[in-house]
């Protein structure tokens, strides 16, 4: 029985080697189990070891031995036998399916075929080149004159040795011409275009707060320059300006005006040259303001990041909101959405284009550089000092300030849905033609009113104070008394809003549209007002103002408020002018 396993033992490790079967790929598909009579076996003649040969002179003695033998041998222990020789086929069958894997895993990842696909794509290739050359060959042999072996060749004549010459010639022209033109020639090839996809990189506090500071220094060029065109329009430096002026109507009157700005172009160029070289040159008519760069932190805490990341985030905000109010309201003024100033364009530009085809371009040009600098040296600075002149007579500053922005358009048309219809009782004691409650301006074009009726009514106002258009529907925010002591009067939800003479705050718990919870404060009557933090704990600089009375112990408190430092500011200089008006009609308080 030892002798058996151990033959047993020989098969599984011995057999037909895998070059002896057929290619898996021209095999067809059977499983481990099955078993199929179209495979054919290829015969191959092995030398076997002289231990094999020992073991089945061992074998055949066995069998000779009778047939006793084996199942006595059997009969010993047949079950355990018997399922040792089955877990022994069952390894075999597993080894082999393992190894038909490793096989096709192989040949599908070498891609054999598609190496053999295009090396006989080569072959064809070279053949039909060499094809082509033997033709070449064949039709210049044929061309020569042919050569009788009876009779010597007959002298070439003259027009084939010139032939030649000129094929020579032809030859070497166009090698020269491959030789110098050929790599630019190749530059024209049309290829299709690659795109290369750029990676985005991760959120983070401190690449967005560099890339800032990159965006406000890559500006810092423009913005210099907008400063010192301002100052030259507002005589800041009188002998600059007046230097400037002169040599520009000049340049104007001669009809020299892009020659100068070409060599005024030229002479900053050369200056930027030697400043990179290291000289110190300052040629500005405002000075440059450098602002100290602060040094970046290696370790932040996590109210440091959450800080910078606020900070960033309102800078990007308010960048972000200047862009589109400029690029709305441009859509704005070329998409009719206020007539009466497109209208102002439109004629604008017919006169142009009726100019500039009866006019000729010499007489056109020097009226256009003339009003350019009477515009910019003399009527910008009347209008820049005297602000009600401009407010009637500017017409490109009128366009632009009362060109609405997108955001303004859907607020108003907010407002409109939201007015209720005034009762018929209370309608003859407000203005002709007025909704219920608001209050109109003096070109009677416009009304404001709050959530529960007119502005002037809610607060006990007169009607000439509206609020500003800085906050026309107001700043939501909690006002904190903390002179009461009662809940419901400590703190109270509401709207902020900024006057000509007033703080007004209304109270969204009034009922009935009762104004005794609602506050007002003059102007006049703030002693202190400035930014404050609520909850000292949580990170920033807080969502409050704190305003100061005469009439109060402890300040009050306009907290959780959105549009904190667009308020103050608002509210700061509004209570500025109103303290200096003040001082200004009564020199002795």
């Amino acid at each position: 029985m030892s002798t058996m396993l151990k033959r047993l033992d020989k098969i599984r490790f011995r057999g037909q080697k895998r070059d002896e079967f057929l290619d898996l790929a021209e095999s067809p598909n059977t499983s481990d189990t099955e078993c199929s009579e179209d495979v054919v076996i290829k015969p191959r003649i092995t030398v076997r070891e002289p231990e094999e040969l020992r073991e089945e002179g061992e074998l055949q003695m066995d069998v000779q031995a009778g047939p006793g033998s084996f199942p006595t041998a059997l009969q010993d222990d047949p079950k355990t036998d018997l399922n040792h020789v089955k877990g022994l086929l069952e390894v075999a069958l597993l080894e082999k399916h393992f190894f038909e894997e490793e096989l096709r895993k192989f040949r599908e990842e070498s891609n054999v075929d598609l190496l053999k696909q295009e090396l006989e794509k080569e072959r064809c290739r070279r053949v039909e080149l060499e094809q082509k050359m033997t033709d070449v060959l064949r039709a210049r042999l044929d061309d020569s004159p042919s050569q009788s072996p009876k009779a010597p060749p007959p002298p070439p004549p003259a027009g084939s040795s010139t032939d030649k010459q000129r094929d020579t010639l032809s030859n070497s022209f166009l090698k020269w011409l491959n030789d110098c033109f050929g790599v630019y020639i190749e530059d024209f090839r049309f290829q299709p275009e690659e795109t290369a996809v750029e990676t985005e990189e991760p959120l983070s506090a401190r690449r967005l707060t560099e890339n800032m500071r990159r965006l406000k220094r890559g500006f810092r060029p423009v913005t210099n320059f907008k400063r010192n065109l301002s100052a030259l329009s507002s005589w800041n430096s009188v002998y600059t300006s007046a230097i400037a002026f002169i040599v520009y109507m000049y340049a104007a009157w001669k009809g020299l005006a892009v020659p100068m700005f070409l060599f005024l172009a030229i002479l900053r160029l050369s200056l930027n040259n030697l400043i990179s070289r290291g000289w110190r040159i300052q040629w500005s008519i405002v000075p440059e303001v450098s602002e100290p760069v602060e040094p970046p932190k290696e370790d932040l805490t996590v109210s440091e990041k959450f800080q910078l990341v606020l900070d960033v985030a309102q800078k990007a905000q308010n960048l972000f909101g200047r862009m589109a109010n400029i690029l709305e309201k441009i859509k704005n003024l070329f998409m009719w959405v206020k007539p009466e100033l497109t209208q102002k364009l439109y004629v604008g530009l017919w006169l142009a284009f009726i100019a500039s085809c009866l006019l000729p371009f010499q007489l056109l040009g020097f009226i256009m550089g003339v009003y350019v600098g009477i515009k910019f040296f003399i009527i910008d600075f009347i209008f820049k000092s005297c602000p009600k002149l401009r407010r009637r007579f500017d017409t490109p500053y009128i366009i632009w300030t009362n060109l609405p922005t997108d955001l303004q358009l859907k607020e108003r048309s907010n407002i409109t849905l939201s007015r209720r219809v005034q009762p018929a009782g209370t309608r003859s004691n407000v203005s002709t033609a007025a909704p219920l409650g608001v209050s109109r301006e003096e070109d009677g074009g416009r009304y404001y009113s709050t959530k529960r009726g007119a502005f002037h009514e809610v607060f006990n106002l007169s009607e000439s104070e509206r609020p500003l258009p800085v906050c026309e529907n107001g700043w939501r925010c909690c006002l904190i008394n903390r002179d009461r002591k009662t809940p419901t009067d400590y703190i109270r939800h509401g709207v902020l809003y900024v006057t000509e003479n007033h703080l007004c705050f209304e109270s969204s718990s009034s009922r009935s549209g009762s104004s005794k919870r609602n506050k007002v404060i003059k102007l006049i009557d703030i002693t202190e007002i400035q930014k404050y933090k609520v909850l000292s704990v949580l990170p920033g600089s807080g969502m409050g103002i704190s305003v100061a009375t005469p009439y109060t112990l402890k300040p009050m408190i306009f907290g959780a408020m959105i549009h904190r430092d667009e308020a103050f500011d608002a509210i700061f200089s509004q209570y500025t002018k109103v303290v200096d008006k003040a001082k200004s009609t009564n020199p002795e308080t």
